[in-house]
């Protein structure tokens, strides 16, 4: 049972950002860290982006393999497996409007967590850059904690 003013993971959640290639992938890794043994967990994003390093990099440190991702729409989700999630969460504007758009006529609730953009951060040196991305990573994993709990890891 989660601790008092955290809820229960529900059964499908989706996290989607502006590119799937930062914030989503990360909010997925964790979640599914914590939850995968009975939650079911995706990512996407509003245009597809790219492979993204630095992403890899820093979930690396927390024991997470990114490697592997590949960064996918939401379209390209609803056209392979649908849009059978109980709760998505966005993560940028854009990714917010978009799920609205998307869950007008489905049973589906929409969070929006606003989160930093990586963006902003191109122009850094790279420790610079990973110091940024670890700032994103942990405001993720704060959220996923503060909403949902650890789910029993490391607890």
């Amino acid at each position: 049972m989660p601790p008092p003013g955290v809820s229960a993971p529900p059964g499908a959640v989706l996290f989607v950002c502006a590119y799937n290639s930062v914030r989503s992938p990360m909010a997925a890794a964790v979640f599914r860290q914590y939850f995968g043994h009975r939650s079911y967990v995706g990512s996407a994003g509003v245009r597809k982006g790219e492979f993204d390093p630095f992403t890899a990099a820093v979930m690396d440190e927390l024991g997470l393999d990114l490697t592997g991702h590949k960064p996918i729409t939401v379209e390209e989700l609803e056209d392979l497996e649908g849009l059978n999630f109980d709760l998505i969460v966005t993560l940028s504007p854009e990714a917010h409007h978009r799920a609205l758009e998307l869950t007008r006529t489905l049973a589906v609730d929409v969070e929006y967590w606003p989160t930093q953009d990586p963006g902003a951060f191109e122009d850094g040196s790279r420790a610079q850059r990973l110091d940024a991305y670890r700032s994103i990573r942990d405001q993720i994993v704060a959220k996923i904690e503060e909403r949902f709990g650890r789910g029993g890891f490391g607890s």
